[in-house]
């Protein structure tokens, strides 16, 4: 047996049986869907976008803590841009092409705004927030934004006015 087709096996037999592999919250196809989604909200240009960044584990972590209110708009969310794209294109929001995807998100962005929002907030939040929260891969958007990592987590570091 060959290298690849062992590592496939080990993939394979450490995912759960509900399609979840190494997902606290998404199915694969679900992860496949959000990480799609994300890098059209924040695409990849001459800096890391949000797929680069890793949002869509960030998303897919705090569904699992902070956002568990979240869950079921998230489920009902993807199945309904996925089913969308099944009924417009032939074929699931993935598989569609950025042209097509853009069209789909406009489309669940008018009929289901509430959602579309979440999901708009959640991948900032992934892309932009404290790498340590599942995010920000690399520091990808501090990068982008040429700011430094800051020594102290949640606090600036500023120097004391000199009296004079």
């Amino acid at each position: 047996m060959g290298v690849s087709a062992a590592v496939a096996g080990t993939a394979i037999s450490c995912g759960d049986s509900r399609g979840r592999g190494s997902w606290r919250f998404f199915t694969e196809r679900e992860a496949l869907v959000v990480e799609a989604t994300c890098a059209q909200l924040i695409p990849t240009d001459r800096d890391p976008g949000a797929r680069e960044a890793g949002v869509v584990h960030y998303i897919d972590i705090q569904l699992a803590k902070r956002f568990r209110k979240h869950q079921a708009a998230y489920r009902k969310g993807i199945a309904t841009l996925d089913a969308g794209s099944r009924s417009k294109f032939g074929k699931g929001f993935v598989e569609l092409t950025a042209d097509q995807q853009v069209e789909a998100l406009n489309a669940l962005e008018e009929n289901s705004g509430a959602f579309f929002d979440v999901l708009l907030a959640h991948t900032r939040q992934g892309f932009y927030g404290d790498p340590r929260h599942g995010g920000n891969r690399d520091m990808a958007s501090w990068k982008m934004l040429n700011l430094p990592f800051p020594p102290v987590r949640g606090r600036q570091s500023y120097e004391e006015p000199k009296a004079g």
